[in-house]
């Protein structure tokens, strides 16, 4: 039996613990036992410090870490982590893909009924009791304290890979500083005494050559991994160091580069867009996506989809909001952070969109252009004695010859003329890599001053994906920081150790076959375990700490109370979606035959592949990883195992008073200590904790905590 004696005075004090011998209701309806305990409540002054968190990086925190400097660095840093690359190369693909403008319908259905709820919910909570998602779910209740590990885990699996991104992202960077462009054309070799582009090159195109031959080098199927590349290593280290000196103090090393990571992408979208609606064949690209198809949204997969991007896009589940809502102040108006940060998220996508297909909507009019250019010279020749030149050939004419001799698309099968469909072209727009690498740039190409735009357009995915991943590693750096293992430990050196070992398990990713890896960890270490650690998230806090109770926080932080459309969401819509979108995605899991896209030299194009099973059993493995944690701790809270902190999960901490006079002896009687309150002050608190406590002075006694 463990016992540690502390020293208990006036009810108001710091550390205050007030005891009798009634049990009676406290402030939330709840039964307390008798006892009231509550953690240290800091004063202004320390929240002008550090930001008053009594967690990691509060006011009970030993300098490794700090609360917000002000309201805008906190806001800048949630957004700087929800909207991320998913915005710019996601959403529009989506947009494309799901009925144009009318995917709207459903992606905004979901931001009001999926991705507000949780935001609040995971701001509020982590605001509330001011921890970490470690030791949130174990405030909460003992059985449910695998969910901080849960989540740490996957945001530990997603950051290994989308750092890799990053480091992409540098490696063009770097590139777009030449002039041409690296892949504004094919490279030549010598076959015999003839200089001739590279087959590979010609049977894709520029930026598909130098994307999978130049940049990645890659091998033709994920079995062979076609070793380390070294200028992606190196790119690799570079992503991984200014990470590290990022988050190295938590929220107070990040300073400057939060404004930037959250700032610039703006001020580049806003270039690209003044540009982009200015350039011939915008608006075709604009019509094309927004044109609504309404027959899609019948289509269950269109709804999905939307409630996919909406979940991963706000960043959900990966218990960095939980810790960015810790370092606020206990006062802070947390629901209006969450509608602007909702509002702000949506239109980012919506304003991303258009920029994106603005640019697109150009590339597809120039490559139409070229294409019927080439379609008049072969006319042309055909009817050289009518037509001495090609200026000579209207499109009139052109698209009358055409319409009489080649009615349908087949009917140019063994033509010399070519299928040319401004449509097509448009349609050919790809999602995530395919897009920024491959798309996007071989558009840039086509710009005026190309490398100025490629700078500032990887600069832009730069400070998004960096943006995103201070989030992610944040979460995991502080949930490993509450672990009493890592007490001692100081913030800088768990920082070094947790990214030099991301580094070392990220040499996989740079390899031949790191575009593989990056897609098998992206469709499975990121999917299904997020999906269940937000449906416990929201399910914990609603019936197990209690609905009522958290609207009540939510009132004593914002003055408040939520109202029926928080209520139903929170309780029935919320967790609902969650299901269908669990269930979903295990479905399609199941139908669909798992496969990837490889890279095809001997074509120039990409062809599916499945997965060798041996991948599938690491699919397995990185689904199974972050869901055992959460099983795991509620056995070991049924069973009274032994914990992280070395104690019984199960234990219940008992105080008794130990050194009385005569006349107390009647009150030496266990009691247990059953939660933790930060709203029990009286209603004048606030000006005594303005400075020194005008109290009467009250005897100290002594009590033993005792861990049974």
């Amino acid at each position: 039996m463990d016992k540690k004696s502390v020293n208990v005075k006036g009810p108001y004090s710091h550390n205050a613990l007030t005891v009798s011998n009634n049990t009676e209701l406290d402030e939330d309806g709840l039964r307390n036992n008798g006892v009231h305990m509550m953690r240290e409540i800091p004063s202004e002054a320390c929240f002008a410090v550090n930001g008053g968190a009594t967690g990691p990086g509060g006011a009970n925190d030993t300098g490794e870490n700090a609360g917000w400097e002000s309201k805008t660095q906190f806001m800048l840093s949630v957004v700087g982590y929800s909207v991320g690359l998913g915005n710019i190369w996601r959403f529009p693909y989506l947009c494309q893909k799901n009925g144009g403008g009318a995917f709207l319908i459903p992606f905004l259905i979901m931001v009001l009924l999926e991705g507000a709820p949780l935001l609040l919910i995971e701001l509020g909570i982590g605001q509330k009791l001011r921890q970490g998602s470690l030791g949130t779910w174990n405030m909460i209740h003992a059985s449910i304290g695998g969910i901080g590990i849960a989540s740490t885990i996957v945001a530990f699996l997603v950051g290994l890979y989308y750092n890799v991104i990053i480091t992409w992202c540098f490696f063009f960077l770097f590139q777009s500083f030449r002039s041409p462009l690296p892949w504004a054309s094919c490279p030549t070799v010598e076959i015999g005494n003839v200089t001739v582009p590279v087959p590979e090159c010609v049977k894709s195109s520029e930026t598909a050559y130098y994307w999978y031959r130049e940049a990645l080098d890659i091998s033709p199927s994920i079995d062979e991994t076609g070793g380390i590349k070294w200028w992606m290593a190196l790119c690799l280290l570079l992503a991984w160091v200014f990470v590290y000196f990022i988050i190295m103090r938590g929220v107070k090393s990040a300073g400057w580069v939060i404004y930037f990571t959250a700032c610039f992408p703006y001020v580049v979208l806003t270039i690209f867009f003044v540009r982009g609606i200015t350039l011939r064949g915008a608006a075709a690209g604009l019509i094309h996506m927004y044109k609504p198809k309404m027959e899609k949204l019948l289509d269950l997969a269109t709804w999905m989809d939307a409630a996919t991007q909406v979940f991963y896009s706000f960043g959900l589940a990966f218990g960095s909001l939980i810790a960015f809502g810790s370092y606020n102040k206990p006062r802070n108006n947390c629901v209006k952070d969450v509608i602007f940060i909702t509002c702000t998220n949506a239109l980012t996508a919506m304003y991303a969109s258009i920029v994106i297909f603005s640019i697109l909507g150009f590339k597809a009019t120039a490559i139409h252009d070229r294409c019927i250019d080439g379609n008049k010279k072969v006319l042309r020749e055909l009817l050289s004695d009518k037509y001495s030149d090609i200026s000579n050939i209207t499109d009139n004419i052109y698209e009358s010859y055409m319409k009489e001799h080649f009615p349908d698309e087949k009917s140019l099968n063994g033509s010399a003329f070519l299928d040319c469909s401004l449509e097509k072209e448009l349609d050919s727009a790809a999602a995530g890599t395919g897009l920024a690498f491959v798309v996007f740039t071989q558009a840039i190409v086509e710009l005026p001053a190309s490398p100025f735009w490629a700078i500032i357009f990887f600069l832009m995915l730069l400070a998004l994906g960096l943006g995103s991943q201070i989030g992610t590693m944040e979460g995991v750096v502080n949930t490993v920081f509450e672990c009493s293992y890592f007490k001692n430990v100081r913030k800088e050196l768990l920082t070094a150790i947790v990214c030099f070992i991301s580094f070392v398990c990220g040499l996989i990713f740079v390899t031949g076959a790191g575009e593989y890896w990056v897609s098998l960890f992206d469709g499975y270490a990121s999917t299904t375990g997020l999906v269940i650690i937000a449906l416990l998230e929201i399910v914990s806090v609603m019936y197990i700490y209690g609905h009522e109770r958290f609207s009540a926080d939510v009132e004593y932080m914002t003055g408040y109370y939520p109202g029926w459309y928080w209520q139903i969401t929170w309780r029935i819509v919320g967790p609902g979606f969650l299901c269908l979108l669990l269930v979903g995605s295990l479905i399609e899991k199941v139908r669909n035959s798992p496969v990837y896209d490889a890279w095809d030299s001997e074509k120039g194009e990409t062809h599916l592949l499945p997965y060798p099973g041996w991948c599938m059993c690491i699919a397995l493995a990185l689904i199974i990883v972050g869901i055992v944690p959460i099983i795991a701790g509620w056995l070991m809270d049924r069973f009274n195992i032994l914990g992280p902190s070395g104690r019984p999960r199960s234990a219940s901490t008992t105080m008794r008073r130990i050194d009385t006079a005569a006349s107390t002896r009647p009150m030496m009687e266990d009691y247990e200590v059953t939660e933790y309150r930060t709203d029990i002050l009286p209603d004048d608190a606030d000006d005594m904790m303005e400075g020194p406590l005008r109290m009467a002075p009250m005897k100290s006694f002594r009590m033993e905590v005792i861990d049974c």
